[in-house]
């Protein structure tokens, strides 16, 4: 079986981690709000979303969001604006507090009932390597079953834990598991 490789992109190849693509792609399943923090108004969404009930207000503050109530009204009612320290704060805590309320949905989604859900994955970009180095790499798809600790490490943004958690589907490729250790893009939907 190969190992992981240690000198990615020596020779010109271009991609990310396979990891970083399934995060990234369950970050555009969990259906963040669209505007930006910057924007009154994806400020306001936020806001609103963090307080709208006393649990949401509990798991934004547990998020790190440790503004006082007063400041928090004074955001929403307009006559203050968050520093940018603030809004990098607003907005880790938003993303923190949606990934634990869409964890639970997302995760029967990707289950189904353990039929699992079918994942495409797309080899690494080439097009930099010379001739003679390049690796015959094809699109492979493979179902995965079992997404709980792919989930669990993706609302703890733990990335060593996610990282682990996929290789460990990603063996089911059988010898070529090490070609897709780095992708261009791995898509699925739920």
């Amino acid at each position: 079986m190969p190992e992981r490789n240690i000198e990615f992109g020596k020779y010109g190849a271009r991609g990310l981690k396979g990891h970083q693509a399934v995060a990234r792609q369950l970050d555009a399943l969990a259906g963040y709000i669209a505007t930006p923090v910057t924007a009154r108004r994806g400020l306001q969404a936020r806001l609103n979303y963090l307080t709208r009930s006393a649990h949401a207000l509990e798991a934004a503050r547990a998020a790190g969001l440790t503004v006082t109530a007063r400041t928090l009204r004074a955001w929403q009612a307009g006559t203050r604006t968050p520093s940018r320290k603030n809004l990098a704060a607003i907005e880790q805590a938003y993303r923190t507090v949606r990934r634990e309320n869409v964890a639970r949905y997302l995760l029967a989604r990707l289950n189904r009932d353990g039929r699992g859900t079918r994942v495409e994955i797309h080899p690494l970009n080439q097009s930099q390597v010379e001739r003679p180095r390049q690796r015959a790499l094809e699109f492979r798809t493979m179902n995965v079953r079992r997404w709980e600790r792919i989930v669990a490490a993706w609302v703890a943004d733990d990335e060593q834990e996610l990282d682990e958690a996929w290789v460990d589907q990603v063996v089911d490729l059988g010898s070529q598991w090490g070609q897709y250790e780095y992708v261009t893009n791995i898509g699925f939907a739920a």
